[in-house]
């Protein structure tokens, strides 16, 4: 399945995902997700924090690719090993030299794509389009507060940093978003 449009949905009946970001642009982009746990506590995976799959939060993030926005097949995977714990995961993308520098990033030129993938082979693939606007995506939401399943939304809000400080940073992109 294709989640082409900005807030289309589909739900997700699993308790493992992985989401891999990949490219071959000369840029380094990196994936992060801020998760909530069901008891409301928050964290952030990304290239400084990788997570783990065999304790809390039950998410890993592989190795940090395109380093020095060197070109080529490039691919950042996160696995989300055990959903049940979760309440919600926020999956973002940001070019990290443009966010260091606090100017829009390079996403429109570039080939970048998010794909979920569950633990029965079905795919959601998500193409990153946020026109000329920030050097940070949020790009998609698993809200799993649903007993019947987990609620993969495509949102592909665009915001503009200069630097990453908080979680509060990129939670603002969330509030924005949300009704």
């Amino acid at each position: 399945m294709q989640l082409k449009y900005k807030v289309q949905e589909s739900i997700l009946d699993v308790k493992q995902l992985t989401a891999s970001l990949k490219w071959t642009t000369a840029a380094d982009f990196d994936l992060a997700a801020v998760y909530e746990s069901k008891e409301g506590k928050r964290g952030l995976i990304y290239f400084g924090e990788h997570g783990q799959l065999d304790a809390f939060p039950y998410i890993q993030l592989g190795k940090d690719a395109g380093i020095d926005d060197t070109g080529g097949q490039k691919t950042e995977e996160l696995i989300i090993n055990n959903l049940e714990v979760i309440n919600a995961v926020w999956l973002f993308c940001w070019d990290y030299s443009m966010v260091q520098a606090g100017k829009k990033a390079r996403f429109k030129d570039s080939d970048v794509s998010l794909t979920i993938s569950d633990e029965s082979g079905n795919h959601s693939k998500i193409e990153i389009e946020t026109g000329e606007r920030g050097n940070v995506c949020y790009l998609a939401s698993i809200d799993n507060s649903d007993p019947k399943g987990a609620k993969l939304t495509n949102t592909q809000l665009a915001g503009t940093l200069q630097g990453l400080k908080t979680i509060e940073q990129l939670m603002a992109l969330v509030r924005y978003q949300s009704p």
